[in-house]
C-alpha cells in the first residue's frame, strides 16, 4: 500500500466540519488543509494531521493577528518590493512563518522577513524550518538582541545604505516587558512605515509604582498604586496607553484592538500603527500630563526619534 504524504493525510482528515470547528466558521488565511505542512512544521498539527487541543489557541491567535495586519501589509506591498519586515523576539517564529507563507502562497508579493531572538536554539530551529518549507528565500534568522541589531543599523557607514535596507514594518508578538519598547524604539529609529506589537508582562510602570507606594506618593491614582492586584492590572493598560501616545507623537496613527477573543488568552492587545509623518504635539502633551498624574512614565520617552524629541523639548520649555 502506498504511504500517504502528510498533505494527503491532512486533506483526508480536515473535513469541512472539522475545519469549521477550529475556525469557528470564519475564513482564516491558512486553514489546516491548505497550510498543513506549515502548521505541522510549527508543531500545531500531530503526525496524523489532527490539531492538539493546546495548539488551538496559538493557531487562532496568529491567524487573527495576520488578518488584522493584512491591510497594512497590502498597502506596503503597493509601495515597496520587496517589503522588509523585522520580527523582534521572534521566539518559535509562528508569526514570521505565517507571514512568509502568506506572502508566497496567498498574497503573491515579494518580501524579506527577518526574525531575531537572543536564544540560539529557537533561531537554529527556525533556520532549518525555513529550508524545509522552501521559505529560505524570504526568511532570515539571526541570534541577536534588538538593541544590538538597532546599533548595527546605526553603525552603517552611510544614510543611503541605511535607507536602502530599512525595515518597512516592525512586529513583536508577546515581547515581554520592555522588549516591546525595544521594538518600538527601533521602529522610531528606522522610521518604519508600520508597527504591530502585542505587548506582554508590562512591568516597568508597576515597578515604579511599587517604589512610589513605599514612598507614600499621593495622586488621584493612589488607590491603584497602593493595591498590588489593581496596580498589576491597571499598569498594563496605562503602559500601553502611553505607548500609543508616544507613537502618535512620533508621526504614527496608532490604535489598539483585541486580536484574539479573551476566552483564548488574556494577553490579546494589539497595538497597530502606520507612519504618517505628523508629529502630534497634543499626543505628547497628553503623555506628559499622564506621566505627571501617574508619578512615572516610560523610559521609551527617552528613545524617540530626534523629531519627536524636539517636540517634547518644545512642550517642556
Amino acid at each position: 500500500m502506498t504511504q500517504l504524504s502528510f498533505a494527503q493525510k491532512a486533506e483526508q482528515h480536515w473535513t469541512p466540519e472539522r475545519v469549521r470547528k477550529v475556525t469557528g466558521g470564519k475564513k482564516f488565511l491558512i486553514d489546516p488543509r491548505q497550510g498543513s505542512t506549515l502548521l505541522r512544521a510549527l508543531g500545531l498539527l500531530n503526525a496524523d494531521a489532527s490539531m492538539p487541543a493546546d495548539a488551538l489557541r496559538k493557531y487562532v491567535q496568529i491567524n487573527h493577528m495576520v488578518a488584522l495586519i493584512e491591510p497594512t501589509v497590502q498597502q506596503l506591498s503597493e509601495r515597496f518590493s520587496p517589503v522588509r519586515i523585522l520580527d523582534c523576539g521572534c521566539g518559535n517564529s509562528y508569526l514570521t512563518f505565517l507571514l512568509a507563507w502568506c506572502f508566497k502562497n496567498v498574497w503573491n508579493k515579494k518580501a524579506l522577513i527577518y526574525g531575531i531572538d537572543t536564544r540560539a536554539d529557537v533561531i537554529g530551529k527556525s533556520q532549518q524550518r525555513a529550508v524545509d518549507l522552501g521559505l529560505d528565500d524570504i526568511l532570515q534568522f539571526e541570534k541577536i538582541s534588538v538593541q544590538d541589531f538597532a546599533q548595527r543599523r546605526t553603525d552603517l557607514p552611510s544614510p543611503d545604505e541605511r535607507k536602502a535596507s530599512r525595515m518597512h514594518m516592525v512586529v513583536a508578538l508577546h515581547a515581554c516587558d520592555m522588549a516591546t519598547d525595544d521594538a518600538l524604539a527601533l521602529a522610531f529609529a528606522e522610521k518604519s512605515d508600520a508597527v504591530a506589537v502585542a505587548p506582554c508582562c508590562q512591568a516597568e510602570l508597576a515597578n515604579k509604582w511599587r517604589k512610589l507606594s513605599a514612598e507614600h506618593f499621593k495622586s488621584a491614582f493612589s488607590v491603584l498604586l497602593n493595591s498590588p492586584e489593581l496596580r498589576r492590572d491597571s499598569c498594563s493598560t496605562f503602559t500601553d496607553a502611553m505607548r500609543v501616545l508616544l507613537l502618535r507623537g512620533s508621526g504614527y496613527e496608532a490604535s489598539t484592538t483585541e486580536f484574539v477573543p479573551s476566552n483564548h488568552t488574556p494577553k490579546n492587545r494589539l497595538i497597530l500603527a502606520s507612519r504618517r509623518g505628523n508629529y502630534l504635539e497634543s499626543a505628547l502633551r497628553e503623555y506628559l500630563e499622564l506621566k505627571s498624574s501617574l508619578g512615572a512614565g516610560l523610559t521609551l520617552d527617552e528613545r524617540l526619534n530626534s523629531d519627536a524629541i524636539e517636540v517634547l523639548k518644545k512642550i517642556q520649555a
